[in-house]
């Protein structure tokens, strides 16, 4: 699974001009599920997005987690993160995960992140969504489990 991670000071995302998720400070994360992920591999990603520490602490260093800060969690699925790019001029997709597995844990992943912390939004899956962000740093970092 593959969370690309963005520190933002807001961000929003729409669907035919209707917003179906917004945060203030906090997280947007695209989020990509591959053919082998599992339930945990979700769990492991979930656990990263919340500690993983990118928010600056008094004397300006990355030493805060979203955790610590209370920043808002938006949760956008990007099966074209799963792209295999190494060859040729034209992704190739097979290393994303059909649809419906993609659905199910990236479902998994957004449920247990409402069950644990306090603001979380996403996207719709399968949707043509439009986001916007504003990238605070900018901060961004691919992480994978």
């Amino acid at each position: 699974m593959k969370g690309l991670l963005q520190r933002v000071r807001c961000a929003r995302v729409e669907v035919a001009g209707e917003v179906v998720g917004a945060i203030d400070q906090g997280l947007l994360v695209l989020v990509a599920v591959e053919p082998e992920d599992t339930r945990a591999s979700a769990d492991k990603l979930l656990n990263k997005l919340l500690n993983y520490r990118v928010f600056s602490d008094a004397e300006g260093k990355m030493n805060l987690s979203l955790a610590d800060v209370g920043g808002g969690l938006l949760l956008v699925s990007q099966f074209t993160l799963a792209a295999d790019t190494k060859s040729g001029l034209r992704p190739s997709f097979s290393t994303a995960a059909p649809p419906a597995l993609g659905e199910e844990l990236f479902d998994y992943l957004l449920g247990k992140a409402k069950q644990v912390h306090g603001t979380v939004a996403s996207g719709r899956f399968g949707a043509d969504m439009q986001v916007h962000l504003v990238n605070d740093g900018p901060v961004t970092f691919l992480l994978q489990t």
